[in-house]
């Protein structure tokens, strides 16, 4: 995940919490719902761009494994 993802991602979720506690201030209820929806979607972001993180750190080692592997056969 970039900074700016990062950044990004951590933005809508601190809005998020803003827009609930103003809702929660007005007794908003939408907007209320708004924030929790905004801090979730942020949340998701996050997990997506871990997950993706992790498959390509998966997929390095595979290679790294399949080149020493070609080393050790070709000798």
């Amino acid at each position: 995940m970039s900074a700016d993802d990062k950044i990004e991602n951590k933005a809508e979720e601190l809005g998020g919490k803003a827009k609930e506690g103003f809702g929660k201030l007005t007794d908003d209820k939408e907007l209320q719902a708004e924030g929790k929806a905004d801090q979730g979607s942020a949340k998701v972001q996050e997990a997506a761009e871990a997950v993706k993180e992790k498959a390509e750190q998966v997929g390095e080692d595979i290679k790294a494994g399949v080149e020493k592997l070609k080393d050790k056969f070709s000798n």
